[in-house]
């Protein structure tokens, strides 16, 4: 599965991550988008139809999602370069983590709630969604364990957000 050979409908989890792994390996398609920043993540949409988006995240270790959401989309990632950690909450515990390194893959259906990070100097990834991205759901977690949810379009940056206020 390629950009050039997409099927005309939503691609499932297989498919999205057969997708980012033949986009990365093409930095042809998205090496000149390159470039990292502290205060704002790198990033750059390579392919968006009624179907599927392509994206390219730069990171440095500063960069943070905060916990979100792809409200109805599945997705996939592929680490082309460095390292992401990727942390999914637990209620009554400390977040489950792993270390994508690069040359790995993941993918995730709707459902799926985490937070990605950048790991080591400069990472680079490549994110397929499908159906695309529209919307997100973007959480924050008070110390007292709270969950919150606010919901923002695909074309915000997903950073941490504040903690709510004790209810």
């Amino acid at each position: 599965m390629t950009l050039l050979s997409l099927p005309a409908r939503d691609l499932n989890r297989q498919e999205l991550t057969t997708l980012v792994e033949h986009v990365a390996a093409e930095p042809e398609r998205w090496s000149a988008h390159v470039g990292y920043g502290d205060t704002e993540r790198v990033y750059a949409s390579l392919h968006r139809d009624d179907h599927v988006d392509v994206w390219l995240l730069c990171w440095t270790p500063v960069n943070d999602t905060g916990w979100h959401d792809h409200d109805i989309s599945s997705g996939a990632v592929r680490v082309v370069a460095g390292a992401l950690a990727e942390s999914n909450p637990r209620i009554g515990g400390e977040p489950a983590t792993r270390i994508v390194s690069a040359g790995e893959s993941f993918s995730f259906g709707p459902d799926h709630i985490h937070r990605l990070t950048g790991v080591g100097d400069r990472s680079i990834s490549i994110h397929a969604y499908s159906p695309p991205l529209w919307r997100l759901g973007q959480y924050s977690i008070a110390p007292d364990g709270v969950m919150r949810r606010q919901s923002i379009s695909y074309a915000e940056e997903l950073r941490p957000l504040e903690q709510p206020a004790p209810s």
